[in-house]
């Protein structure tokens, strides 16, 4: 009787036109949402889909996929979920945390790290698009090899974010894994994450605003239709 199960090359790579290229992503989804009454945003419905489960789908792709909250998250089975320490210490202490679970299951499971790593907020429902995007540019800077760089002396970059209407979007982007655990490995809590991506020199990617709009306040939520908690506390 030969063996059914599939080999690793059966596994279809996460762009087909980019067979190489790896990435895993970082869904922050821990915060207090102080501007939404302490409402936990990766609750909020719109009658379908939860905010949380539209990150989780917006970076599909990505492998491994870690969600840094609370335990009490309710995540699919083939996600992996991370708190930061402490709790509630801001989303660079978060994105730290993810960093280091990515790593921690890569070496548990004998798998290289990724190249690359999507860092994504829960908040911004539909941003499937942007992820996109941002996979693909970082695809093709591979696939050309091209070194990152700004124009004249800038230092080489290490990653790409997102930028909307000339205002940066922290927690849309996408950069080398390598570099960003680095750049994340300490000084993280209540720490501004502007600060530790600067340091990664990030090339500037034009997204769409409709597609980074995020829920911070009731308005927003209403305004894009995620008005139903489906848990009211962590």
């Amino acid at each position: 009787m030969s063996d059914s199960s599939p080999s690793p090359a059966a596994i279809p790579p996460i762009l087909p036109e980019y067979p190489e290229f790896s990435c895993a992503a970082v869904v922050v989804a821990g915060g207090q949402s102080s501007r939404l009454g302490h409402v936990p945003k990766a609750s909020l419905s719109d009658g379908t889909n939860t905010l949380l489960g539209c990150a989780l789908q917006a970076v599909r792709q990505a492998s491994p996929r870690v969600v840094v909250g609370p335990d009490t998250l309710p995540v699919p089975s083939d996600v992996l979920l991370t708190r930061e320490d402490p709790p509630f210490s801001g989303p660079a202490a978060a994105i730290h945390a993810g960093l280091e679970r990515v790593a921690a299951q890569c070496e548990g499971s004998g798998t290289p790290t990724p190249k690359w790593c999507l860092i994504l907020g829960v908040d911004t429902p539909r941003i499937a698009p942007a992820v996109q995007r941002l996979m693909r540019t970082a695809a093709a800077n591979d696939a050309t090899a091209r070194p990152l760089s700004h124009e004249g002396d800038s230092p080489a970059s290490e990653g790409f974010w997102g930028v909307s209407g000339g205002i940066y979007q922290p927690l849309v982007g996408i950069y080398r894994y390598e570099s960003i655990r680095s750049v994340f490995s300490e000084g993280t809590t209540d720490a501004s994450v502007r600060s530790f991506l600067r340091r990664l020199n990030p090339v500037s990617v034009e997204l769409s605003a409709q597609h980074t709009a995020d829920v911070d306040t009731w308005e927003q939520a209403e305004r894009l239709g995620y008005t139903t908690s489906l848990w009211s506390s962590y």
